[in-house]
C-alpha cells in the first residue's frame, strides 16, 4: 500500500490507517481475541498506522494495539494517540503537569518509552488559541517522551488555528462525501503549511457503508443509540452530524453512485484518498473482513470526474446544509 509523508515530520503513514475506537468502546462489545484479528488483517492488508486514544475502552484499545505489537516486533507500525478527554472538558485543564500524567499513562498502555504521535483529542476551542499550551507541547518532545504532535478537531476554525501554530504536524478532521467543508480551506491552508491531513469519521458511523435502513437498531453501548444529538460528546462524531433519516436516504442515493467492483464503503474511501492533501484516512473495523475491504480501498482506480461531480451533487442537495453551519 501507498505511503504518504505526514506534512514536514518525515514521519510515513498508509494512505489507509486503521481508527481503533471500534476496538476499545462505544461501538457495541468486541471481544480481545476478534480486536486482535482485526489488527492482523490490517497490516496483512498494508496497513502501516493505528489510530487510538487513551479514553478508548479507558486504555482498552492502546493496550491491545501493545499486545498485537509485542507479538509482531519485525513491524513497523506508526501508532498515533490522543489526550484530554480524560479531565472536565475546561481550558484550565490542558497543562503540563497534565500532559506529563496522560503521556505516562499511554506509554505504559503501549508499551513503548517514547510516543510516535500525540494529538490533542478534541479539546475546548480556546486551548488551540493558548501559546502555554503548545509550549508543554513542545516540552513533550524535548522531553522525548513523544516525537511529534499534533491536533484532532471538531471544526474547520479549529484546524486553522492549529495549522498556524509551527510545531503541529498533524491536524485530524471529519472528512468523507457528507462533510466537505474542509475541502474549502483546511486542506489547502493545511498543504502550504506543511500540516498533516488525518481524515477521521470517513464512513459517517457506518451510514456510507450503505447497510443500515431506518429500522435499523443499535446496541445501547453503541454511541450511534446514545450520541445521535450530542448527548455525550459532540453531535458531529455519529453520523458525521447528519439527521439519521436523512443520513439513510442519502447514503442509499451514494451507493448508487458506487462503479463496478467498488462498495459503498470503498467509494466513501476512495473519493477521500483522492483529496489533494490527505495523508491518510482512518476507518475503524470490528471484524477482519471490513478490515481487509477497507484496505482494498487503496489500489481501486481513481473515480471518474463523473463519478466525483455525483456525489458532489449529493452533497449539496442533502448534506450540506445540515453540517456547514456547525463544523
Amino acid at each position: 500500500m501507498d505511503e504518504r509523508v505526514i506534512g514536514r515530520s518525515g514521519q510515513r503513514a498508509s494512505v489507509v490507517g486503521l481508527g481503533t475506537w471500534q476496538l476499545g468502546a462505544d461501538w457495541g462489545d468486541v471481544d480481545d481475541k476478534e480486536a486482535l484479528a482485526v489488527l492482523e488483517a490490517a497490516v496483512e492488508a498494508g496497513v502501516t498506522f493505528f489510530d487510538t486514544a487513551d479514553v478508548y475502552g479507558d486504555g482498552r484499545s492502546e493496550q491491545t494495539i501493545a499486545t498485537f505489537l509485542r507479538a509482531r516486533p519485525e513491524l513497523d507500525i506508526l501508532v498515533a494517540t490522543k489526550m484530554g478527554r480524560r479531565v472536565d472538558q475546561i481550558p484550565e485543564n490542558y497543562v503540563l503537569d497534565n500532559f506529563r500524567a496522560w503521556n505516562d499513562r499511554s506509554r505504559r498502555n503501549l508499551g513503548v518509552d517514547r510516543l510516535d504521535l500525540v494529538q490533542l483529542h478534541c479539546p475546548p476551542t480556546p486551548v488551540y488559541s493558548t501559546d502555554e499550551v503548545f509550549d508543554a507541547l513542545d516540552t513533550l518532545v524535548a522531553e522525548e517522551r513523544i516525537a511529534r504532535y499534533g491536533v484532532s478537531v471538531e471544526t474547520c476554525e479549529e484546524a486553522l488555528t492549529a495549522i498556524a501554530r509551527p510545531g503541529v504536524t498533524s491536524v485530524q478532521i471529519i472528512l468523507n462525501p457528507f462533510r466537505m467543508k474542509p475541502l474549502r480551506e483546511v486542506l489547502p491552508a493545511a498543504h502550504e503549511a506543511g500540516v498533516g491531513i488525518i481524515a477521521r469519521v470517513p464512513l459517517a458511523s457506518g451510514l456510507l457503508s450503505g447497510k443500515y435502513t431506518k429500522d435499523t437498531v443499535f446496541a445501547a453501548n453503541d454511541h450511534r443509540t446514545y450520541n445521535r444529538h450530542g448527548e455525550s460528546f459532540d453531535q458531529g462524531e455519529t453520523f458525521s452530524g447528519v439527521d439519521y433519516a436523512t443520513g439513510v436516504e442519502a447514503a442509499a442515493e451514494f451507493a448508487e453512485l458506487a462503479p463496478q467492483g467498488y462498495t459503498p464503503a470503498q467509494l466513501a474511501l476512495r473519493w477521500i484518498i483522492q483529496q489533494p492533501g490527505v495523508t491518510s484516512v482512518i476507518p475503524g473495523a470490528r471484524t477482519p473482513e471490513q478490515a481487509r475491504g477497507n484496505a482494498a480501498a487503496a489500489a481501486l482506480p481513481d473515480l471518474s470526474e463523473d463519478t466525483l461531480s455525483a456525489i458532489r451533487d449529493l452533497y449539496d442537495r442533502r448534506i450540506k446544509d445540515q453540517v456547514e453551519s456547525r463544523w
